[in-house]
């Protein structure tokens, strides 16, 4: 158990040395135009952990910007799922709200272990001493909050409940679909084995070894129609660069299918730490018809590969439908905020957005499956 958990923490390292290399020496805008951040590492005990630096960036992602995810971010989603009539109201509310968000200064953010994807994920809890971290990152970036992002309810309960033993606070951000034992799930959900099946019979499957460099703008290209122009622009731009870096450095594995002409059709991109596998970059041609299946194949794919490797999966928020069919668990995700050491204009607006998030926001993303 010992060795095995040793063996965790050195593949951490080994991920966040590299992430480090591809990030501290080069803006991280030349690899998303919408990523404005310092990338910067923090160790406690035996573990590396990568950090990102704000101060209060325009139009940044909202991965390495609060601002953006409880402001335009939140907003784009109460618009979506609100009754039409009351888009002009919401509007007007949240030009308020993210004035607000700004007057408090509420980018002036630290978040530790923040890979600049969608869903972080973590190392063991008692390899890290929490308060140690916190307090490193207190005595260097004193004036701003301290965040750890992509903390769901099943999974971290123990990051939580140290956490708020430490006086953080806890904002739930958005629900996130889980699967364990994935094998088994493969053997009893029709939908999963269905998947898996029309997965083994599709041509043109392209493996992570078969991906050369004339891909990577096109897993981009792919990328950007689903992740921007389908979902939201406060996703970050990854453009092809970011994919050929990371893809070489062992940070992503890509998983997809060509059509005849050997032009990729749709791509994944797995992240792995530990057991758990996430998939940030998904995308496909969203001009084809949709009987093509090319969101099926591509879950398809990650889920193969946790098969293999006996990995669970974290596949982050939306389709939920979808993901529920096929025996994912829904957790709600939160990040932890420290803020005691702030000005009182900054704690009383992270505070709020706590009590709010935490009071309405959980029951509307339980009510509605979001």
């Amino acid at each position: 158990m010992k060795s095995s958990a040793s063996s965790e923490i050195g593949s951490f390292n080994a991920r966040a040395q590299a992430f480090a290399r591809i990030h501290a020496e080069t803006s991280s805008a030349a690899f998303a135009a919408n990523l404005h951040t310092q990338v910067e590492t923090l160790i406690a005990g035996e573990v590396m952990f990568p950090v990102t630096v704000n101060d209060a960036q325009a139009g940044n992602a909202w991965v390495c910007s609060p601002h953006t995810t409880y402001g335009d971010y939140a907003l784009e989603e109460a618009i979506r799922y609100a009754p039409r009539w009351l888009s002009p109201a919401l509007n007007l509310l949240g030009r308020g709200s993210k004035a607000w968000l700004r007057s408090a200064r509420i980018d002036r953010a630290v978040a530790i272990n923040n890979w600049l994807l969608s869903t972080n994920l973590y190392p063991p809890l008692p390899s890290v001493p929490l308060a140690n971290l916190l307090q490193q990152a207190l005595a260097r970036w004193p004036g701003h909050a301290i965040w750890l992002r992509s903390l769901n309810d099943l999974e971290h309960h123990d990051w939580l409940t140290e956490c708020e033993r430490l006086g953080f606070a806890l904002i739930p951000s958005r629900q996130v679909y889980l699967f364990h034992d994935v094998a088994r799930l493969a053997r009893e959900r029709h939908n999963l084995k269905v998947d898996l099946k029309l997965a083994a019979k599709q041509p043109g499957r392209a493996r992570d070894g078969d991906i050369v460099d004339a891909d990577y703008p096109r897993i981009a290209e792919l990328y950007e129609r689903l992740y921007m122009d389908k979902y939201s622009r406060c996703n970050p731009h990854y453009n092809a660069q970011f994919m050929r870096q990371w893809h070489r450095a062992g940070l992503l594995e890509f998983d997809g299918y060509r059509d005849e002409a050997g032009r990729l059709l749709c791509i994944a991109g797995q992240f792995r730490q530990g057991h758990t596998l996430t998939t940030p970059i998904v995308g496909y041609d969203t001009a084809l018809p949709q009987r093509m299946g090319l969101y099926r194949l591509l879950t398809a794919c990650t889920f193969e590969h946790a098969i293999a490797g006996g990995f669970g999966i974290n596949f982050s928020a939306g389709a939920a439908g979808f993901k529920r069919l096929r025996g994912g668990v829904p957790s709600i995700e939160y990040s932890a905020v420290y803020m005691r050491h702030l000005p009182r204009p900054t704690r009383r607006v992270l505070t709020i957005i706590s009590a709010l998030t935490r009071r309405a926001g959980v029951p509307i993303m339980r009510r509605f499956e979001l």
